[in-house]
């Protein structure tokens, strides 16, 4: 099997756990833990699995140079992106989430053109708008609240926030793949994550009651570890070593997908015009926006 081929096995997988991880993390809070006492366990936890992992790696030393990129990528892909993420899935539904953020590949596509000047075409700059209504439909024409998601508009913007900082941390993270083995940047990005998380999360972390937790919470709580986070980070990094940011930020578009079908089939969200309106818009634009041009307009679609 060859090695894109592979990765594009991983980052597939990667999107099929985050699929399930929106409903999984969802039913977690805040009724046995907050959402940024969450993040401090997501990242102490695979901050341990991946230092551990990562003596059976190779013993690699990171350039004075690449210590900034690296903390860069701790800030938007570790600290940013999971803050709003898990705050603004406490406050919306998880159907809503799953929509949002896949308008990664349309940001990921507009900080291109920004950082780096990525030619953008009149068919991606109508993906662009036509996913971004989408996005923002969910914001303004989804009720202010329902039972367990308190303030939808808030938590559906929170999500967009995250997309982007997702986003960022994909084109931050890419020629790091190219120098260093995965165990490697991912053993400093999550010890950095810890840190710099630490006062934020905190004061929610000690807040948890552990020793009455359930079985079921503890069970999913491992599952948003080791699976979401530790699995997850580990694939798409293995991913990013043959794909683009662009083309691994695409295979978000699978997420809601399979969160929809696990929320609807276990009861934890429905359906209504306006999620599916606004899915429609999202996956539109996606493919606009991915759209492979014409073999004479083919350029490397490769960020550096």
């Amino acid at each position: 099997m060859n090695k894109r081929l592979l990765a594009i096995f991983a980052a597939t997988g990667a999107s099929t756990i985050y699929g399930i991880n929106h409903t999984v993390a969802k039913g977690l809070m805040p009724v046995y833990i907050e959402p940024f006492g969450f993040i401090l366990l997501r990242v102490l936890g695979a901050a341990i699995l991946f230092w551990l992992i990562s003596l059976w790696g190779p013993k690699e030393k990171i350039a004075t140079s690449d210590w900034p990129r690296i903390l860069g990528c701790t800030v938007f892909g570790m600290v940013i992106n999971m803050l709003l993420f898990f705050k603004g899935l406490s406050l919306t539904t998880p159907i809503n989430s799953s929509v949002i953020i896949t308008i990664s590949p349309i940001l990921v596509l507009i900080l291109a053109a920004v950082l780096i000047g990525e030619r953008i075409t009149w068919l991606k700059s109508a993906g662009i708008v036509t996913g971004l209504a989408g996005a923002l439909g969910l914001v303004f024409f989804s009720k202010e609240s329902i039972a367990n998601a308190p303030n939808i508009p808030l938590g559906n913007f929170f999500v967009i926030v995250n997309a982007l900082s997702y986003g960022l941390y994909l084109i931050l993270v890419k020629p790091l793949t190219a120098k260093y083995h995965s165990f490697t940047l991912m053993k400093w990005l999550f010890l950095f994550a810890v840190i710099i998380n630490l006062p934020i999360t905190i004061p929610e972390f000690m807040e948890v009651e552990w020793t009455a937790l359930p079985t079921h919470a503890i069970i999913r709580m491992g599952f948003v570890v080791v699976g979401t986070t530790f699995l997850t980070y580990l694939l798409n990094v293995f991913a990013l070593k043959e794909l683009s940011a662009a083309t691994i930020s695409a295979f978000i578009y699978l997420q809601p997908l399979i969160a929809i079908f696990y929320a609807v089939a276990t009861g934890a969200d429905s359906l209504n015009p306006v999620k599916i309106s606004a899915a429609v818009l999202v996956f539109a634009g996606v493919y606009m926006v991915t759209r492979k041009p014409k073999p004479k307009d083919l350029k490397p679609d490769d960020l550096p």
